[in-house]
C-alpha cells in the first residue's frame, strides 16, 4: 500500500470517528470542549463570584466529569471571568 493510499484510508477513519463522537455527543446530551464550559453560565457565575468550590461542583454535575478533570476545565476558564 503506498503511502498516499495510507493517507487516504487515514483520512476516512478519522472522518468517520469525528462523525461517531458526534453522534453520540448529541445522543447523550453532553457538550464538551472549550465553547461549552465558556457558554454554560451555570459555572461561569459563581468562579465571578470568586468561589472556585462551587463552579467546580457545578461543573462536575453538568458534565458528569471527576473532580480533577472539573477543577482542570474550571481554572481554565478562570482568566475569562477577569480574575
Amino acid at each position: 500500500m503506498s503511502v498516499e493510499q495510507q493517507i487516504m484510508e487515514l483520512s476516512m477513519r478519522l472522518a468517520r470517528l469525528q462523525g461517531e463522537v458526534e453522534y453520540l455527543y448529541k445522543r447523550l446530551n453532553i457538550t464538551y470542549g472549550e465553547d461549552a464550559a465558556q457558554a454554560d453560565e451555570r459555572v461561569m457565575e459563581p468562579l465571578r463570584r470568586g468561589n472556585m468550590i462551587e463552579a467546580i461542583k457545578v461543573y462536575r454535575e453538568i458534565h458528569n466529569v471527576g473532580l480533577a478533570e472539573a477543577k482542570q476545565a474550571v481554572e481554565a476558564m478562570r482568566p475569562r471571568t477577569g480574575g
